[in-house]
């Protein structure tokens, strides 16, 4: 029994897995994105507005996500598949430039092109795969799931207040979840995760430079917060302070990275495990540090002065959602939890009511204080204790 032909819009294998220049021109989108998803989160610091903040974010994400595996199985060098990327790029312009009103006025805007982006896509995907049914019902069992959730996303948008954040949050719960546990559509059942078309040099790349888009973000917040300022000693200091953070978080992350995904630390089967699971890991690490750039900001603008507990909570916040992040990330490719991060979680949540008596600047200083240590512990312990698989 021969396999179905593989159409000309897949990548064949062999090919190489480094992305494309349309690939990151279609990352520094996220750059606005993540920028305006911050400061709405800085302007309204309540837990709906974190809860609206976190919704927002996972439709991006979850826009983000697509298009890096839409050019992991396609060929991201064919003109049908590099003008969609670019019509999904103009989708998440049109999503970024929404986002400050997305609960107000804007929601209509927000899911038209939430929407657009998922009609455009299906559009190109299911009659370009026609020739090969399994990859073709891939895109079909995605399709489905999104009819599913339009009916939340659309009348969320009709809707204001407490029942647009309610029915959205829904709709893209189950959006990420759905990729999840593979797209269970009737009569054609689920997509095997195991059996996905992910080349794992590819997406590790992608996933790499979205987590850069994310701290570069967090350096334009710097730079802004510094240049509308009056440079006061106690302003240029907790730029400078917040500057060491976005360096501490860079090299963690990539630290890291290259332990993990090194040649000699896990084997090829290790290293392309389902992109699902790294995906969302990577979303947690992305959402410390938009945590972080956002309180970055707040305190450049007022470094001294009694600390808000608010402000004290996504200072040690953002950096505890990094370190859980990165945990997951290490437990997907090792199967193992990394102490050194996860007692750095501990040890933020336990500086809590001592920090919380410091001016902002003060509060600043701690976290970073705590990501040095764990920085520097890692380089010097040995490798072996920190990369190592489970055998289970």
């Amino acid at each position: 029994m021969t396999s179905a032909p593989l159409p000309r819009i897949l990548r064949r294998r062999g090919e190489p897995g480094y992305p494309t220049f349309l690939e990151l021109f279609f990352d520094v989108t996220y750059i606005f994105m993540l920028s305006r998803i911050a400061a709405g989160l800085a302007e309204d610091l309540t837990l709906r507005g974190a809860a609206e903040t976190a919704v927002l974010l996972m439709a991006a994400w979850w826009v983000w996500v697509l298009t890096a595996w839409l050019t992991d199985l396609f060929n991201p060098r064919l003109p049908i598949i590099q003008a969609t990327v670019l019509l999904v790029m103009f989708g998440t312009l049109v999503m970024a430039i929404a986002v400050p009103q997305a609960f107000d006025g804007y929601g209509w805007l927000f899911v038209t092109g939430y929407f657009g982006i998922h009609v455009v896509r299906d559009a190109v995907l299911i009659p370009g795969t026609r020739v090969n049914r399994p990859i073709q019902a891939r895109s079909v069992r995605v399709f489905f799931w999104f009819i599913v959730t339009a009916t939340p996303w659309v009348v969320g948008a009709l809707m204001a207040g407490t029942a647009r954040l309610a029915l959205w949050a829904v709709a893209v719960a189950v959006d990420l979840g759905s990729a999840r546990i593979g797209w269970p559509t009737p009569r054609l059942g689920r997509t095997e995760l195991a059996s996905q078309i992910f080349t794992g040099s590819h997406l590790s790349e992608r996933h790499q430079q979205i987590y850069l888009i994310a701290v570069g973000e967090l350096i334009l917040t710097i730079g802004l917060g510094l240049s509308t300022s009056d440079f006061t000693a106690a302003e240029v200091t907790s730029a400078a302070v917040a500057f060491s953070g976005g360096i501490l978080f860079l090299r963690l992350y990539f630290q890291r990275a290259q332990q993990l995904l090194a040649p000699s630390g896990l084997t090829a089967v290790e290293r392309v495990r389902p992109g699902t699971s790294t995906s969302y890991s990577h979303l947690v690490m992305v959402a410390g540090v938009l945590v972080t750039s956002m309180s970055f900001s707040l305190v450049i603008e007022r470094p001294l002065g009694p600390t808000p507990a608010a402000w004290t909570a996504v200072a040690l916040g953002g950096p505890a959602i990094f370190l859980v992040g990165s945990c997951l990330f290490d437990a997907v490719l090792t199967g193992r939890l990394l102490w050194s991060r996860a007692l750095g979680v501990v040890a933020l949540g336990a500086l809590a009511p001592a920090v919380a008596m410091l001016p902002p600047l003060g509060v600043l200083v701690v976290p970073n204080l705590v990501l040095l240590v764990i920085l520097v512990g890692e380089s010097a312990a040995p490798r072996s204790r920190l990369v190592g698989v489970s055998t289970g």
